[in-house]
């Protein structure tokens, strides 16, 4: 038996290997086509003096513009931005279980329902929290909430899709046992499918709020929030710039910490 087996065998491996070698020279292929395609032309006017300088300020941090009593510190920035990212991954998460109940495949016998909720899906991520300030610094005006509303719609998409694949992939036997004594879709969702998921979407909502702190301090590109940080950065401001990122790195560092021992408190 070993004998028959063997020539299957190394057919396998020989198999396996050509499609590892075909994939590694696609992705080289991709790689350099895109090094290749990419415009160096910027390279000319690289100036080094100008690099050195910047160094040199993101090395010396404005450590009093960590307070000041003015508004405009390093506190009531980081107030701020994690004001603007909460409010944004709070409104994401509350309309992101609707739309993963529609996307989820397993709650619907029609197979058009979810897909047409993960396209809606879809398209709610395929734009940048940018994108999106744009649109919502022209209907509510610059500020903040456009930019918690931006973090929030892009968000939308993300979660939803993170909550569809946790639907889909869950355990169906809670579902079976509340149907089996003679439960509705409504019990079965609220007694056997919310209890497994809650503790999930709570941790992937975790995982989403500390990415929306980083977004928000860039927003003040379209006048959305972070605006310090890019007046700073507009003004060469070296000092300062480097003190925001340094509160930055501290505030993600110290939710990444608080996130994790919510985390194992939910499990």
């Amino acid at each position: 038996m070993s004998e028959t087996t063997a020539p299957a065998r190394r057919g396998l491996f020989a198999s396996e290997r050509a499609r590892t070698i075909a994939i590694s020279v696609v992705v080289v292929a991709v790689v350099a086509w895109s090094a290749i395609g990419l415009d160096y032309s910027g390279l000319a006017t690289f100036n080094p003096s100008l690099a050195l300088e910047a160094l040199r300020g993101l090395l010396s941090p404005d450590w009093g513009y960590v307070y000041d009593g003015s508004g405009e510190d390093l506190i009531s920035l980081l107030l701020l931005t994690i004001g603007i990212a909460f409010l944004g991954t709070a409104i994401a998460t509350v309309l992101a279980i609707p739309f993963a109940l529609v996307s989820s495949r397993t709650l619907w016998h029609n197979p058009v329902v979810p897909r047409v909720g993960k396209f809606v899906c879809n398209v709610l991520r395929a734009f940048p929290e940018l994108v999106y300030a744009i649109i919502f610094v022209r209907v509510v005006g610059p500020g903040p909430f456009a930019g918690a509303l931006a973090i929030g719609v892009h968000q939308i998409g993300m979660l939803g899709k993170l909550f569809t694949e946790q639907i889909e992939a869950m355990d169906e036997a809670p579902v079976e046992a509340v149907r089996a004594v003679g439960g509705n879709f409504w019990q079965s969702l609220f007694y056997a499918r919310l209890p497994q998921l809650m503790p999930i979407f709570s941790s992937l909502s975790l995982n989403h709020f500390e990415i929306a702190v980083r977004s928000a301090s860039t927003l003040g590109l379209v006048g959305a929030g972070g605006a310090p940080l890019i007046f700073a950065i507009q003004a060469r401001n070296w000092a300062t710039v480097s003190i925001i990122l340094i509160g930055v790195v501290v505030a993600v560092f110290a939710i990444d910490l608080l996130g994790g021992a919510i985390r194992k408190r939910l499990r």
